[in-house]
């Protein structure tokens, strides 16, 4: 029994170690294709890191250098930037002025109707036709500072006058007729 050769030690682990290979080969067999794309994939994946870290770090090298090489560069471009910005807020702020002012002159428009059809109520007259009067003075006002307007040339309507798509007249076999009113007829 201690000689190692026939012991209830050594029979064990034989016909365990006969398996393994059993086990394997069905493994294989089963999920080889499965095992073998899962292989590719993650050696796949371990390169797109690797590039990708070797590109972030000679990134980041190259940059230093560049400082280092050149920093009139550096200085030339971050005055450019710094220009353009103002460029950029001061037409931001010309924009809102002129939006503010418009709207201090509409406002002004609008207490001034007020105060017109304040005044024609008291006088006893209609604020609406004033009002109107007003308002084609502004729009006037405003059409001689625009564009003039193009006039529109006479337009025929696009179907004759007695046409009525409704009526059932003139339409062929197919014509709409509403249903009967009151309660359904059913049971």
């Amino acid at each position: 029994a201690g000689d190692g050769s026939g012991g209830p030690r050594g029979r064990r682990t034989r016909p365990n170690l006969r398996l393994v290979p059993i086990a394997v080969g069905s493994l294989l067999s089963n999920y080889g294709w499965y095992i073998l794309l899962g292989c590719v994939v993650i050696y796949v994946i371990v390169q797109k890191i690797s590039q990708s870290l070797a590109a972030r770090q000679g990134g980041r090298a190259g940059a230093v250098d560049a400082a280092d090489i050149e920093p009139d560069l550096v200085v030339r471009r971050q005055e450019a930037l710094a220009a353009a910005r103002l460029r950029m807020q001061e037409e931001l702020n010309a924009q809102a002025e002129r939006y503010k002012e418009k709207q201090r002159q509409l406002e002004e428009e609008k207490r001034r109707q007020k105060i017109a059809m304040w005044e024609s109520m008291q006088e006893g007259k209609s604020y609406k036709g004033n009002l109107k009067l007003s308002q084609q003075e502004v729009e006037s006002g405003a059409s001689t500072s625009a564009a003039v307007p193009k006039s529109k040339p006479n337009k025929k309507p696009l179907r004759g006058g007695g046409y009525n798509p409704l009526s059932g007249e003139g339409g062929g076999t197919c014509s709409w007729r509403p249903g009967r009113r009151g309660p359904s007829a059913g049971g």
